[in-house]
């Protein structure tokens, strides 16, 4: 009976992994990777090594919007590479999308990195025409730490002045929005090198919270939350959501019955709702 039932399933477990070998030549087929473009020539991180980007390219059109995604991990792990499937599906969607590195902890805090993220939003913003984007139809979009640092460089006015450079914002169950509550609480140690990515000062916990700058200048926000990810972050996305009301009434939080992680992988497939509705966020606000 276990042949039998191995048998059967073989050819199933085949036929899907066609499946999703065949998205996946598909969607490369629909854009072009430009790798390893280095976005800043000056930094204070404590490495030599410059921060890279990798921009995938419509094929078919120019004028494109554009989005810049920032990935997660702590603060002190992840890397570009990995979020490829990401920019393959939004340049098949007609979204040139670009995929920073940035200086990790312990080698940066979050002040480094949030000047890095601004420094690949202007190099964006200056050549993103040479591959078929459009400068004015700028968004950002983060998942967990990623989502900090663009909610930080789109709320504290230190980063970007001009904040017209972005059109909208996409947090992906964001972490970090008020890391001074959170650290007052549960101050920063060696775990995940929080005492570097954060010091041990009050005052840059509170510089590093966008909750406290939020304003009427704050780009639009569309945010997707998990119902099973960390408590934390469900409730500090509820209270930036708040404080959003006073200057986005309409914004809210679109709830989805996930984990933290899964937040993220759903994203491989192309299919996936979201990316229907940031389009739509995408459209509205471009």
């Amino acid at each position: 009976m276990n042949k039998l039932i191995a048998s059967i399933r073989k050819p199933i477990y085949f036929k899907r992994l066609a499946v999703v070998l065949c998205i996946f030549l598909l969607s490369s087929c629909a854009s072009k990777k430009i790798s390893d473009i280095t976005y800043v020539k000056d930094s204070k991180a404590l490495v030599t090594s410059f921060p890279e980007l990798n921009v995938y390219q419509t094929r078919t059109s120019k004028d494109n919007p554009v989005v810049i995604f920032i990935h997660g991990g702590y603060w002190n792990e992840g890397k570009k590479g990995i979020y490829g499937f990401l920019g393959r599906n939004f340049a098949k969607k007609g979204v040139v999308t670009v995929i920073p590195n940035y200086t990790l902890s312990p080698n940066g805090n979050y002040d480094t990195m949030a000047k890095e993220v601004t420094a690949a939003i202007k190099w964006t913003y200056e050549n993103i025409e040479k591959y078929n984007g459009n400068p004015d139809q700028i968004f950002l979009m983060g998942h967990s730490a990623g989502g900090h640092l663009i909610a930080l460089v789109g709320t504290n006015p230190k980063y970007l002045n001009n904040k017209e450079m972005v059109k909208g914002i996409i947090l992906n169950d964001a972490a970090g929005l008020d890391m001074y509550s959170f650290l007052k609480k549960y101050p920063p140690t060696k775990e995940h090198n929080y005492d570097v990515t954060w010091t041990s000062k009050e005052e840059n916990w509170k510089d590093a919270s966008p909750i406290y700058f939020v304003s009427e200048k704050t780009p639009p926000i569309f945010m997707i939350t998990g119902t099973k990810t960390f408590p934390s972050i469900i409730s500090k996305n509820k209270e930036f959501v708040e404080k959003l009301h006073t200057f986005q009434p309409s914004v809210h939080i679109n709830f989805q019955e996930k984990k933290h992680i899964p937040m993220m992988s759903q994203f491989f497939w192309p299919w996936n709702k979201n990316y229907k509705e940031i389009l739509k966020f995408i459209d509205i606000n471009k």
